[in-house]
């Protein structure tokens, strides 16, 4: 948590961003860089309710595995349950990468569609390591079909845990970044499986292709000093720059007041900023590979049969995760697993499966389907963002401005939401 903290606040320092021009949409941060990592300003937000009837549910959706012993903590599958008295639809919303079931976004989004009288449930991401740990059924995410089979087996499951208690309408779907290209794919399963029947499904800021928004995040490190190489010594630079600031300011908490002062400081450069933010990806992935690499027993980096115990030390493992790119766990560790799963599969096939333009024919003229996208959302490209509008048609709004979900809280934003879901009229 304490790193975590630490590495939030490093990438906020940034050069103060230029506010956008009037042109008719109130998000003030022009900079996607900057509107990614600020997020929105806690004024623009909708007025919500601070706590809202909510418990956890715990799900054991792959009852046959043996946890190792370094997971003792988990117990189970981690989702949220927000519930009404009365009968209402149900939304079940995914997580972007990394995202657990209380990320902030998706509480956000949670109390947004409470409030409108929704029933709602959370779930992690399946690159988070409750997900792998308690629901993957490979112990390896990145698949889009079998994560969102994955996804789908602990929504049949948690329903079952609450469908007594709870009088349903209908039911929706919505999540974002990693989470909303994840509940296309799940969408079309629901298709065939007929659990839910999901009315409407809400894509919020996706990727169409994995691989090339990966690619792009992990690119930023090619700017910091010397390399991804130099990673380490680059983040210990930061972290000590951060820590004097923190220091001289006198400063008691890393509150928002915090933050801005630092921020407005100006101490990184553009480069570093967006060294930070592929390097804060890094260590999202080193995570991703540990808990992966512990549940298979694969010896990728814990020797094989290795039993890692609570009180064993963990920094070794994260040293060497964390220098570990996304081309070295998909050509080294991710491709060569699904090979031997689908003999004959080439590498190429099998980036386009990691995209939406695998199911490109469920999608186009699916009149469930609705998409909010940024323009300067640096995981997509131009012909990516042209992909989209050609894809769903008049079902996709583009806002000019807001980085990868950075204006994902602003009350514009969240109202276009409610409304998709309310079934009122929205206009592109």
């Amino acid at each position: 948590m304490v790193l975590r903290l630490l590495i939030t606040a490093c990438i906020l320092l940034l050069p103060l961003p230029s506010i956008a021009a009037d042109d008719g949409y109130g998000y003030p941060i022009k900079g996607a860089y900057e509107a990614t990592i600020l997020g929105t300003p806690a004024a623009l937000m909708p007025a919500l309710p601070g706590q809202v009837r909510t418990r956890q549910l715990l799900l054991d959706a792959v009852p046959h595995r043996k946890k190792p012993p370094v997971f003792f903590y988990d117990e189970g599958l981690r989702c949220t349950f927000a519930y009404q008295k009365k009968q209402a639809p149900l939304v079940f919303l995914i997580g972007g990468a990394g995202a657990n079931d209380r990320s902030s976004k998706l509480v956000i989004m949670m109390k947004a569609l409470y409030l409108a009288g929704f029933h709602v449930i959370t779930l992690p991401s399946p690159s988070h390591a409750n997900f792998i740990v308690s629901a993957s059924q490979s112990g390896i995410p990145g698949d889009l079909a079998e994560d969102s089979a994955d996804l789908y087996r602990a929504m049949e499951g948690v329903w079952k845990m609450v469908e007594g208690e709870v009088q349903v309408s209908s039911f929706y779907l919505g999540g974002y970044s990693l989470g909303a290209t994840q509940a296309a794919f799940v969408a079309k399963l629901d298709e065939e499986r007929r659990s839910f029947n999901f009315r409407k499904v809400l894509m919020i800021n996706p990727a169409v292709s994995l691989y090339g928004a990966v690619t792009r995040i992990e690119d930023m490190l090619k700017l910091i000093p010397g390399g991804a190489k130099k990673q380490g010594v680059f983040f210990n630079r930061m972290l000590s720059r951060f820590s004097e600031y923190y220091s001289y300011g006198n400063f008691v908490a890393i509150n928002d007041d915090f933050l801005y002062s630092i921020y407005k400081e100006k101490l990184f450069s553009p480069e570093e900023t967006a060294g930070l933010i592929g390097l804060t990806f890094r260590i999202n992935l080193a995570g991703v590979i540990f808990a992966s690499d512990v549940v298979t027993n694969s010896g990728y980096v814990v020797a094989k049969n290795r039993v890692l115990k609570p009180t064993d030390s963990l920094s070794d493992y994260f040293l060497v995760s964390t220098h570990l790119s996304f081309f070295d766990y998909f050509n080294e560790y991710f491709y060569p697993y699904f090979q031997k799963q689908r003999p004959g599969l080439t590498r190429e096939a099998f980036i386009e499966s990691l995209s939406l333009r695998h199911i490109e024919a469920y999608l186009k003229g699916n009149s469930k389907f609705g998409v909010m996208a940024n323009e300067n959302d640096f995981i997509l490209t131009k012909a990516e963002l042209d992909y989209l509008r050609e894809l769903f048609g008049p079902r996709t709004k583009i806002y000019p401005r807001g980085g990868h979900l950075g204006n994902l809280e602003y009350k514009e934003n969240m109202a276009y939401m409610v409304d998709f879901f309310k079934d009122k009229e929205v206009l592109p």
